[in-house]
């Protein structure tokens, strides 16, 4: 059956969210976290410039030369235990085609650049979500905060039930930093750190759109 105008652009985000899944897969296979680095920032680079779903405007993907990210330090890798001992809290994201979306904290990350809760997305399926907004953000990082884990998108470094992978190196901005057709929840107060994170995917491609 034809899907139309309508049907295109859902089979193209159920494509870029195969492929996001897939990429990440491979980065869980790699020993090497450097290594597993670059193969992200070329993967993602890929998805970016040429995929149909990429949030970068269809008229900037052919100059596109990819999301500025720093070089990769493994002082800002961490292997970290999730505190669920925690006051339950609920907030609520106002999409502008989705109506509410609700997140319940599940958990907190104590990291050694500062604590991080951890939100559970309470829309069918479900999934772990972890943004951060950094002392950079507004000059060298996004100003409303990236993102280190969001599994229903299948952005998830690995580990267990006792310790998760957190990367920061990792950290990407969301697809709101590229164009303003998109919305995207953004870092709660409670994700947002005084320490300097001048790692992970930078500004300078998304102020340039």
């Amino acid at each position: 059956m034809n899907q139309g105008n309508f049907g295109a652009p859902a089979l193209a985000v159920a494509d870029w969210r195969r492929q996001v899944f897939a990429l990440y897969r491979d980065i869980r296979a790699e020993n090497d976290p450097a290594t597993a680095h670059a193969q992200w920032q070329a993967g993602r680079n890929e998805l970016l410039a040429n995929h149909p779903a990429s949030p970068v405007p269809p008229e900037r993907r052919a100059t596109y030369a990819g999301a500025p990210v720093a070089p990769y330090r493994t002082e800002f890798r961490f292997e970290a235990t999730i505190e669920t001992d925690v006051k339950p809290f609920s907030w609520g994201f106002q999409s502008a085609t989705d109506g509410v979306i609700p997140f319940s904290r599940v958990g907190v990350l104590q990291l050694p650049v500062g604590d991080l809760d951890v939100w559970w997305l309470e829309s069918y399926g479900g999934g772990l979500f972890v943004p951060v907004k950094d002392a950079l953000a507004g000059t060298s990082t996004y100003g409303g905060g990236r993102y280190l884990i969001d599994t229903v998108k299948g952005a998830d470094l690995g580990g267990d039930l006792d310790e998760f992978v957190v990367d920061l190196n990792f950290a990407y901005n969301p697809s709101c930093a590229y164009s303003p057709e998109w919305t995207c929840p953004l870092a709660p107060a409670t994700n947002v750190i005084g320490a300097e994170l001048p790692v992970g995917e930078l500004t300078s491609a998304s102020t340039d759109l």
